[in-house]
């Protein structure tokens, strides 16, 4: 299936019978994006869009996401991290400027620590903690470094909250945290209903995974030119996007202000920035 602007839908089977869904515009050199928990790969559209030009640019559904098949089981990051490198090579992609949004950098820590940066070229992390869970024992600077959004507690209350009748609800709130004031209204439901493609417990089951994963010591070993970019207004402390940059070596870091719309979700909402920042790392 092709779109009128030339984005075309197309599937790679991974793990024996599981086929993902993906979107593939323009030519190139290949630009590959990963969407977050519950995301979509129609969520990078004003960069499939706007980059098709310049790049062969392909957005995944990973396994249970948007339109790729939803088998009942698998949601655990390093599956998700296998499926990818799958992909990758069915897809045979090589010095492949790789970009992670939310737990989609999970997923990119988990490849490098599995399989290493072989086919990857460059990276780009974008709004993710290396660990999403609080140690009570931390100390402040470290909370500011690790970027922690949940306790041991709160973990468990959302999952239960997302497998539960009020799941769709506890769905919107959590979103609601992730952009700003002025989205407009039709934006916002639209993320929501790319979110709601997952099944729901589907979703629980992955965000408590990815809740209790732990990355600090993948970074340095990373070995590959490496961009971080993070949001003033995000829900993920921009304090742990700029800690994460010197992490790895010569990594760069650019933070969105709140002015212009440094959110969770800046690559939706100030897809202009974005792009450039992209097209500029990738060269």
């Amino acid at each position: 299936m092709e779109t009128k602007t030339g984005i075309a839908r197309k599937t790679v089977a991974v793990d024996g019978d599981v086929r993902l869904s993906y979107l593939e515009a323009g030519n190139g050199a290949p630009l590959v994006l990963i969407p977050g928990w519950s995301q979509t790969a129609e969520q990078y559209r004003y960069q499939l869009e706007g980059l098709a030009d310049r790049y062969r640019v392909i957005a995944f559904d990973l396994r249970g996401h948007g339109d790729s098949d939803k088998p009942g089981r698998g949601y655990r990051i390093p599956r998700l991290a296998a499926d990818l490198q799958n992909a990758l090579v069915a897809l045979d992609l090589r010095d492949v400027t790789i970009v992670g949004h939310s737990m989609g950098c999970s997923v990119l820590w988990c490849h490098f620590d599995l399989f290493a940066a072989g086919r990857i070229g460059r990276y780009v992390f974008c709004d993710q903690a290396t660990c999403l869970t609080r140690n009570p024992e931390w100390t402040d600077q470290q909370v500011a470094d690790y970027g922690p959004i949940f306790t041991a507690d709160s973990v468990v209350e959302t999952a239960n909250a997302l497998r539960g009748a009020g799941g769709v609800e506890a769905t919107v709130g959590f979103l609601r945290s992730m952009v700003t004031a002025d989205m407009p209204a039709e934006a916002f439901q639209w993320i929501v209903d790319m979110n709601l493609k997952m099944p729901r417990t589907a979703a629980a089951d992955l965000l408590y995974n990815h809740c209790h994963q732990d990355w600090r010591e993948v970074l340095p070993r990373i070995d590959r030119p490496t961009l971080f970019i993070g949001g003033e207004g995000s829900l993920v402390p921009h304090s742990c996007m700029r800690w994460e940059a010197t992490q790895v070596p010569g990594a760069r870091v650019e933070i969105f202000e709140e002015g212009e719309a440094g959110s969770h979700f800046m690559f939706i909402e100030n897809a202009g920035k974005f792009n450039a920042l992209l097209a500029g790392f990738a060269g």
